[in-house]
């Protein structure tokens, strides 16, 4: 099974990416999107930026993650 992380994306360099996961921060690639600019939102995995998605659904999934870190 595959998971991708919903990261904001906070400075870019050509085809790479700093992305903040929740006070972490991380260079990802983005060979495979277009149109990507800082305050978006990306799916990340495997240090790839797979697809945008909007803030609201990002804010989401990053609740569901946090609530089931704290429930184990």
């Amino acid at each position: 099974m595959c998971l991708a992380i919903p990261a904001k994306v906070k400075q870019i360099e050509k085809d790479t990416a700093i992305v903040d996961f929740g006070g972490v921060s991380k260079a990802v690639s983005l060979g495979i999107l277009n149109a990507v600019k800082k305050g978006d939102y990306v799916l990340v995995h495997a240090g790839f930026a797979i697809g945008k998605v909007e803030q609201a659904e990002a804010e989401d999934t990053l609740k569901l993650l946090q609530e089931l870190r704290n429930a184990i």
